[in-house]
C-alpha cells in the first residue's frame, strides 16, 4: 500500500493567546478518550482515529516502529470510513470557515488531515502548531500569570444570597462556579457532570484571557468579579495563583434578608433542579427518583457535621416532602428543610469564615447599595 505523502509547508498557527481569545471553533482531532481527559471550550472532537483503532496504532508502534505504524493507520482509516470522517471534517468547516484544527502534538494526525482535507476540498485549513500539548501548557502558564493583569474583588455573603445571580449580570467577572458547572456546596452538584481539572483548567484560562482583552487601556488596573469560593469546586479545584490571589483579595459583603434567601435557595436546589432533572430523563417519575437521590444524598455529606440528631431532624423533613411531592407533585413542602439548612447549617459556618475575613472586607450592604458601590469605582 501507498502512503500519501504529507505536505511539509501546511499552514499552522502559533499565537496562541490571539487564538484562544479569537473564540474560533477548534476541531479536536485526537481519539475520544484523548478528548475527554481535557479540551478547550470551543473544540469538537471529531477523531482521525477511534480508540480502538489508535491503540492498534499504538501497539504496531512499539512493535515494529513509526513507518509501519503509519501504514497501519492509513489501512484502518480509508475506504468508506475514510470518506465518512472526510464528510464530517468538510461540514464542520463549512460551519466554521475560521476554525483551526490540532491533534495531539500537533504532528502528523493533524497534517494528514489537513492534507487530505485539501485533496478533497482544495481549502487549506490551518492547524494548531504543537498541538493540545502546546496549548495546554500554554492554558497552565496564562494561569499562573494572568492574576497579576486585573484586581480581584470577592462578592460574598450568605448562602441563598443570590451571589451568582448578581455576578452575571457583570461583564467585569469571572464565573467561577459556571466554569467548573457546580454551585460549590453540598448542593452544588448540576444534573449534568463537571469538567475534568484539564478541562475546568483550560476553560479559566481562555476566560480569563478574554476579560482582560477587553480591558481598558486607559483604566488604571482592571477589576474582575469573583465569587468566594473555596479552593475546591465540588470534584474541581482552582489553580493554586489563583487561589493565593482570592485568598488576599479586598471582600464585598451583599446583604439579603434571611426569607429572601429561603425563596431564592427554594428555587434553586427544589423548583429548578426538579426541573432539570424531568427534562433530563425526559421522564417525571425517574426524573422525580433522580432529584430525591439528589437531596437525599448531598444531606448524606454533611452528616457529620449537622451531627446525628440535627441529620435526623432534616432527613425526616426531606423525606415528607419527598413524600408530598410524589402524591401531588406539590413541592412547597420542601421549604421547611431548606430553611433550616440554611439558618442552622450554613449561616454558622458563614459567620466563622468570615470572622477570620474582618480585616479585607471594604464595602457591604443589599443589592442597590453593593451595585452603586461597583459602579463607582469602575465595575461594570
Amino acid at each position: 500500500m501507498l502512503v500519501p505523502a504529507v505536505q511539509s509547508d501546511l499552514p499552522a498557527v502559533e499565537d496562541l493567546a490571539l487564538l484562544l481569545r479569537s473564540g474560533v471553533a477548534l476541531l479536536d482531532l485526537r481519539a475520544p478518550v484523548e478528548f475527554a481527559q481535557g479540551a478547550l471550550p470551543t473544540a469538537l472532537n471529531l477523531p482521525l482515529m477511534t480508540d480502538v483503532e489508535r491503540a492498534s496504532v499504538g501497539r504496531c508502534y512499539k512493535r515494529e516502529g513509526q513507518d509501519a505504524a503509519v501504514v497501519l493507520g492509513h489501512q484502518l482509516v480509508s475506504g468508506a470510513v475514510k470518506q465518512e470522517r472526510l464528510a464530517g471534517w468538510q461540514q464542520f468547516f463549512v460551519q466554521h470557515p475560521n476554525a483551526v484544527l490540532y491533534c495531539f502534538r500537533g504532528g502528523l494526525r493533524s497534517r494528514i488531515v489537513q492534507q487530505w482535507l485539501y485533496d478533497h476540498t482544495g481549502q487549506v485549513y490551518p492547524r494548531v502548531a504543537g498541538g493540545y500539548k502546546a496549548l495546554r501548557s500554554f492554558a497552565l502558564q496564562q494561569l499562573d500569570s494572568l492574576p497579576q493583569q486585573y484586581q480581584a474583588l470577592l462578592l460574598s455573603g450568605r448562602t441563598g444570597s443570590g451571589k451568582t445571580r448578581f455576578l452575571q449580570a457583570y461583564r467585569q467577572q469571572c464565573d467561577l462556579e459556571a466554569l467548573a458547572n457546580h454551585r460549590g456546596s453540598a448542593f452544588g452538584p448540576q444534573v449534568t457532570p463537571q469538567p475534568t481539572q484539564m478541562a475546568f483548567e483550560n476553560a479559566l484560562a481562555v476566560d480569563l484571557l478574554h476579560k482582560t482583552a477587553s480591558r481598558d487601556t486607559a483604566a488604571e488596573r482592571l477589576s474582575l468579579l469573583f465569587e468566594d469560593e473555596s479552593r475546591n469546586i465540588g470534584s474541581v479545584h482552582l489553580p493554586p495563583a489563583l487561589v493565593a490571589q482570592l485568598q488576599q483579595a479586598p471582600l464585598i459583603l451583599l446583604d439579603v434578608p434571611d426569607e429572601e434567601r429561603v425563596v431564592i435557595s427554594y428555587q434553586e436546589y427544589v423548583v429548578d433542579m426538579v426541573a432539570a432533572f424531568t427534562q433530563q430523563h425526559a421522564c417525571a417519575t425517574a426524573g422525580f427518583t433522580a432529584f430525591s437521590a439528589y437531596i437525599l444524598g448531598s444531606l448524606t455529606k454533611i452528616k457529620r457535621r449537622l451531627g446525628g440528631v440535627r441529620f435526623a431532624a432534616v432527613y425526616k423533613m426531606m423525606q415528607q416532602a419527598l413524600e408530598i411531592q410524589q402524591r401531588s407533585g406539590d413541592t412547597g413542602a420542601h421549604r421547611q428543610w431548606v430553611r433550616t439548612i440554611l439558618l442552622d447549617y450554613y449561616d454558622p459556618m458563614y459567620d466563622y469564615q468570615l470572622s477570620k475575613k474582618q480585616s479585607r472586607i471594604i464595602f457591604r450592604g443589599e443589592r442597590t447599595a453593593v451595585a452603586a458601590y461597583l459602579a463607582e469605582n469602575g465595575v461594570s
